[in-house]
């Protein structure tokens, strides 16, 4: 699944604070199940077989990661606490940190802490179909739902055609020094895709699920709870 000269590896920005949660603890520390939800994205990349190394980008004051044992997960996963004041920032402080360990052709995967119904088939179907895209690519649904624009006074303004667009998830998979050039250039985009945009380059659409939702907000840990529960492998 990967080629002779590039490996995999996987960022896990997790140094936001999360308020649409409306807690007084970062949401990627939320208990699901038992266990900080952020385990659950962790315990997923490090268990892929396609994945080198994991590592998480945390703030620099995150005092919660150290009240939680991650031995389990070994040598694979490694914390940097070098996050910044959005995601952007803090993916690139991640690459800028990791510099030494990876080369110009590595891949990156980039995803979300607060992902943790990534499954195993995601990674593999995403590896499989960009392990050798010359630009790289997303993880995403076709939108399904009608989608209307509000206008000032949050009355609909139009209906926007649904035609032809995705909803993005992660991970996000681009070259090591593509992606880094891209963020450098472009610090204010919510996703690395569109900062490879910005560059004029085109990224791949890789079909994924709904069930690797975004926690955002409280009713979303029941769905990612209930998702987990039942999931007993690819439908």
């Amino acid at each position: 699944m990967r080629t002779h000269t590039s490996r995999c590896f996987a960022i896990v920005p997790a140094a936001g604070s999360g308020s649409r949660m409306k807690s007084e603890h970062p949401k990627q520390y939320l208990p699901l199940l038992g266990e900080p939800l952020i385990r659950h994205t962790l315990g997923v990349l490090c268990a892929s077989p396609v994945i080198d190394r994991v590592y998480v980008v945390l703030s620099v004051g995150d005092q919660e990661w150290d009240r939680h044992d991650w031995r389990p997960f070994g040598d694979r996963l490694v914390p940097l606490f070098c996050g910044g004041v959005s995601r952007a920032e803090s993916v690139l402080n991640g690459l800028r940190a990791i510099a030494e360990h990876t080369a110009e052709s590595d891949w990156i995967l980039v995803h979300d802490a607060a992902r943790p119904c990534l499954a195993p088939w995601h990674i593999e179907t995403l590896v499989h179909e960009l392990i050798h895209d010359e630009v790289g690519g997303i993880l995403a649904v076709p939108v399904a739902d009608t989608l209307k624009r509000e206008d000032s006074t949050h009355r609909i303004a139009d209906t926007v055609a649904r035609d032809g667009l995705w909803q993005a998830q992660t991970p996000q998979m681009f070259r090591y020094v593509m992606l880094k050039r891209a963020l450098e250039s472009a610090r204010h985009v919510t996703d690395e895709a569109s900062a490879i945009e910005a560059m004029g380059l085109r990224p791949r659409l890789v079909r994924g699920d709904p069930t690797n939702l975004k926690v955002t907000y409280p009713l979303d840990l029941h769905l990612a709870e209930w998702i987990l529960q039942h999931r007993e492998g690819k439908e």
